[in-house]
């Protein structure tokens, strides 16, 4: 039996998904060429890695580093600030109907990349994954 439920429900995902890298470029766009007017960005090189779209693509927050991780929370807070005007310049070039509020967060995925593998080469850990050695 075809569940409709289900599937429409998979496509909204696959929407979502769709429509957060559809920002994501955006962003990644606007911050490149340097178009948003706010001082407290002019020239900071920022990462968008990730936009994740509410399911109702009323709000999606978008996931930022900036290079090397320097300012991390000044830019954070210049981009809260500039969220309405970056939210314009997103909407001239994503066709929606309505581009969603857009928020910020640090994106933190590297760092807990780091500290996953520094845990995993300390000697103890590095000892209990070596395969025993069988006489």
């Amino acid at each position: 039996m075809h569940n409709l439920f289900s599937d429409k429900k998979a496509n909204g995902g696959q929407r979502n998904l769709r429509v957060g890298e559809e920002i994501r470029h955006a962003l990644a766009d606007i911050f490149m060429r340097g178009e948003v007017h706010s001082m407290d960005l002019f020239g900071a090189s920022i990462t968008v890695s990730e936009v994740r779209v509410s399911p109702d693509l009323k709000n999606a927050t978008a996931f930022v580093m900036p290079l090397a991780g320097k300012n991390k929370e000044s830019l954070l807070e210049a981009l809260k600030k500039s969220s309405p005007e970056l939210r314009h310049l997103v909407s001239k070039r994503v066709k929606l109907r309505h581009v969603p509020r857009i928020s910020f967060a640090l994106d933190d995925s590297y760092d807990e990349a780091e500290r996953i593998s520094n845990l995993l080469n300390k000697p103890e850990v590095v000892r209990d994954l070596k395969p025993e050695i069988e006489n």
